[in-house]
């Protein structure tokens, strides 16, 4: 995992500071890969249950906004699935075989 401790107590930080408990966080990707360089930070948010998009556009603002805060501006991705949801798109299926746990609410 390339992942500094810093970037991975800003992202724990910013998920307490966003998302409610029962949240976890999975770091997803080419950053999951420690033979290759670069590359954005892919995060899968996985919430314990479904809200509304209002909301869940305000906590994923709210969640970006603070890692930029922590760590200046990364090139970020976030994808939001609902645990224990079905979800068929291809980026949460990939998110879900190769992510690494990062931060738990």
């Amino acid at each position: 995992m390339r992942l500094q401790p810093k970037e991975v107590n800003a992202i724990a930080q910013a998920a307490r500071d966003a998302f409610t408990p029962g949240t976890a966080v999975f770091l997803f990707g080419s950053r999951v890969d420690d033979s290759k360089r670069g590359g954005d930070i892919d995060l899968l948010v996985e919430i314990p249950e479904a809200m509304l998009p209002a909301e869940l556009v305000r906590r994923r603002t709210r969640f970006v906004s603070r890692i930029y805060r922590l760590l200046d501006e990364q090139r970020i991705d976030v994808v939001i699935a609902t645990q224990n949801q079905q979800d068929s798109r291809e980026v949460v299926i990939a998110a879900k075989r190769e992510g690494i746990q990062v931060a738990q609410v």
